[in-house]
């Protein structure tokens, strides 16, 4: 026993303080708990078996002599029973010491390769990048493809290296494209200049820890349909003719960018930066622009046919003669907007708020302005609203000269002090419409519904130029007696008043 004790304190203390390997490091510490294994089952099998066994103390020879010659064989057998239980204790000991040491070097060796393996690999990618880079500066076009569809597949190899790797493309693409003192650009990108871009534009966007730059590329007529360009550096870019159908755009910096012409249907433009960007009659058809910003935005004649602008910020944007016939324009704030001859029919205006707007000659047949704010003298002259919905629309003082408003719903409407000489306003719903100080000189309100219209101050005639109220419902109007609206209007019969 003093001898295990001491075999268990010497390996102990050489595996601790000895500077040696870590594979015998573990021999020894192996060593010291089989020994102690062994001890302590060498007692429990002796003394403490004996002392569970009620035996104080180890048989005397008298008390032996006295043993009969079948005890003694059944004291042998069972000694020699309690060896063989020893030794198959030692047995599975020792296998189990071997067994954790195994897997503990195994396990050491397979981290010692994965190690040795990353390191090998590390190394691969480094010269792979390396030569692609270097190819990318190669005068041969064959070659120069080689490098960016390379930096392509070690981007897919490398995640860590993704990142750095379409900087390059993208820097690759901002230095060779034509140069800012070129004049006459091609009608699209050189092929090396298109393959950077696609490469680019397919990327595992998810694996981005920064923005792509792009800003002032100049590649007119590039193909970038359904690009992951979400949060892009875009600005002063030439993107004439670009093809961005489907292309996410979101949170993309695009001022000063040129998009004339470039095809962006149904495209992700939400929460971009549209400062003095030039859409003019872009494709802009579905399209989502929600919540976008931008000043002098030039919109053009563009398409926006189902266009979503909710929440949009823009102003002074110029959408002379632009479609926006079925978009969602609601809760959008349009400063001093230019709307001259633009579709917006069936769109929808609910809650839009434009200050200065001009919307001369603009066509919102049957759009939903309801809650629209239209403030600081709006022009809506020679514009057709005909069936529009202007449900509690604020047009207080606007222009709404020859303004063809025929079955418009105005109900709650303010259009106190609005110029509505020669307005359609025929067949109209005007219920509890402010009308005071309007000029409604020549307006065909023939069967038009007032009631309950606020008529204070009003002007329905001049220079002998009346409104026609004929057919009209005027019960309940507030500001003007039948008998006043007789002499300064057209009635007829069929005109109602409250008796």
């Amino acid at each position: 026993m003093i001898a295990a004790t001491a075999v268990i304190a010497a390996t102990s203390w050489a595996a601790i303080t000895l500077d040696i390997p870590d594979w015998a490091r573990w021999t020894l510490a192996g060593i010291a708990i089989g020994v102690a294994a062994c001890l302590i089952l060498a007692v429990l099998i002796g003394p403490a078996a004996r002392r569970l066994a009620g035996e104080r103390h180890p048989l005397t020879e008298a008390e032996l002599r006295q043993m009969t010659v079948n005890e003694r064989v059944e004291a042998v057998n069972a000694a020699r029973h309690t060896l063989i239980q020893a030794a198959t204790g030692l047995v599975v000991i020792g296998g189990v010491v071997f067994t954790v040491q195994s897997l503990w070097y195994t396990a050491q060796t397979l981290e010692t390769s994965r190690q040795a393996q990353i390191v090998t690999e590390q190394g691969q990618i480094t010269d792979r990048y390396t030569k692609a880079v270097e190819q990318l500066g190669s005068s041969k076009l064959d070659v120069r493809l080689g490098g960016i569809y390379a930096l392509e597949r070690l981007a897919q190899d490398s995640p860590r290296d993704h990142q750095t790797i379409y900087d390059v493309l993208a820097a690759f693409v901002r230095e060779h494209d034509p140069a800012p003192s070129v004049n006459k650009l091609p009608e699209k990108p050189a092929t090396d200049i298109q393959a950077a871009l696609s490469v680019i534009a397919r990327r595992t966007h998810s694996r981005d820890t920064g923005n792509i730059n792009l800003a002032e590329v100049r590649v007119p007529g590039a193909a970038l349909p359904q690009a992951r360009l979400a949060n892009a550096t875009m600005y002063n870019a030439e993107l004439t003719n670009a093809n961005l159908a489907e292309a996410d755009l979101a949170g993309a910096d695009l001022h000063d960018a040129n998009l004339t012409n470039a095809n962006l249907y149904n495209a992700n433009l939400t929460r971009a930066d549209l400062d003095r960007t030039a859409l003019s009659n872009a494709n802009l058809h579905r399209a989502n622009l929600a919540d976008v910003g931008g000043y002098e935005t030039d919109l053009r004649s563009a398409h926006l046919e189902e266009a979503i602008l909710t929440n949009s910020y823009l102003t002074g944007p110029n959408l002379t003669r632009a479609s926006l016939t079925d978009a969602n324009l609601s809760g959008s704030f349009l400063d001093t907007p230019n709307l001259a001859r633009a579709n917006l029919a069936h769109a929808n205006l609910t809650g839009i708020e434009m200050t200065n707007a001009n919307l001369t000659d603009a066509d919102l047949m049957e759009a939903n302005l309801t809650r629209a704010r239209l403030t600081t003298r709006g022009n809506l002259a020679d514009a057709n609203l005909s069936g529009a919905v202007l449900f509690d629309a604020y047009l207080a003082y606007s222009n709404l000269t020859r303004a063809n408003l025929r079955g418009a719903n105005l109900t709650g409407a303010n259009l106190s002090g609005a110029n509505l000489t020669d307005a359609n306003l025929s067949e109209a719903d005007l219920t509890d419409t402010d009308l005071s100080h309007a000029n409604m000189r020549g307006a065909d309100l023939r069967g038009a519904d007032l009631t309950l219209a606020k008529l204070y101050g009003t002007d329905p005639a001049g220079r002998k130029r009346h409104a026609d109220l004929s057919g009209a419902d005027l019960r309940e109007v507030k500001g003007m007696t039948p008998e006043e609206i007789r002499k300064v209007a057209i009635t007829d019969g069929h005109t109602k008043f409250s008796e």
